[in-house]
This record gives C-alpha cells, structure tokens and sequence, in this order.
C-alpha cells in the first residue's frame, strides 16, 4: 500500500514539475537561458504597463503608454524574449505573447502583448506561430503612437528557429 501511495505522489510531482516547468512565472534557473536570466523579459512584466490620456496633434485624445520602472531599466540594454512570430506586412514581423489567432489585433490583448523585431542584417525565414527566443537591444515607447510600444533592434533568434 505504502508503495502505490509513493508511486502515486512521485507521479503527481513530475506532472506538476513538467505543468509548471514551462510557464514564464515558475522557470528555475535550470533554464536554458539561465547564462542570460537578468536580461530576460517576460510577458507579465512587459503587461504591467498604464495608460494616460493626452491631447495628440493628429489624432486628437489618444492614450499613451506609461512603461513601469521594471522595463524602462531594461531600455537601450540587450535582453532575451520569447514568443510567438507574427507577420506585420511582407517585411516585418512582431514577437508576439499570444499565436495570431490570439495576437492584439484579433481582440484579444493590448499593444503590450506585442513586440516589433528590427532584425540585424537579413530577415530570416520565419513562420507564422514559430516560438523563438531573440535576442536584441530593447527599446521601449511612450511617445509615438505610430510605433509599437515595444521594440527591439539587432535581433538575432538564438533558439526555435
């Protein structure tokens, strides 16, 4: 009896170690990306962002980000980010929290759910919904409401591609 109860606590262990093991909130430091863990941005951090109304020349009244300390302290550094690949145009693509189906423009997050890749030299072949890590030099907006409030220059994909 002592044996089945053993077994049956080991295996609801690795079930929770391998549930949790994959989720940004849970990673340990044996992560493939433990080397780089301090430049590591993650969804909920990028998501922990405000919004303040202000006149804007063109568009009148437009809410404008306010980016919390946590990231602007990553700003003009390199950082690591993982996500989904998300085709803008036939040029550009955006890492992406969620898959297209679910991205920002579908509906279903905000424009802090989405990061625009500046790729150091050519763009690679990408497919849409490819997890990817980049790597890249972070740059955050709180001004241009043109441009993403996330973005990233020089980015290299360092793993899924």
């Amino acid at each position: 009896m002592h044996n089945k109860i053993k077994l049956v606590i080991v295996f609801f262990s690795a079930i929770m170690f391998f549930s949790f093991s994959n989720k940004e909130e849970f990673r340990s430091n044996s992560s493939p990306l433990t080397k780089v863990a301090g430049d590591t941005l993650t969804w909920k951090i990028l998501g922990e962002i405000k919004y303040v109304m202000k006149k804007h020349s063109k568009y009148g009244e437009v809410q404008f980000p306010v980016v919390n300390e946590k990231v602007k302290l990553r700003g003009k550094k390199k950082v690591y980010i993982s996500g989904f690949i998300v085709p803008i145009d036939n040029k550009s693509y955006a890492l992406s929290k969620n898959v297209f189906a679910s991205c920002f423009f579908c509906g279903k997050s905000g424009p802090e759910s989405i990061v625009g890749l500046h790729f150091k030299g050519a763009t690679p072949k990408l497919k849409t919904d490819q997890y990817v890590t980049i790597e890249g030099i972070f740059r955050y907006n709180e001004n241009d409401v043109d441009d993403w409030i996330y973005n990233a220059d020089n980015v290299v994909i360092v793993k899924g591609n």
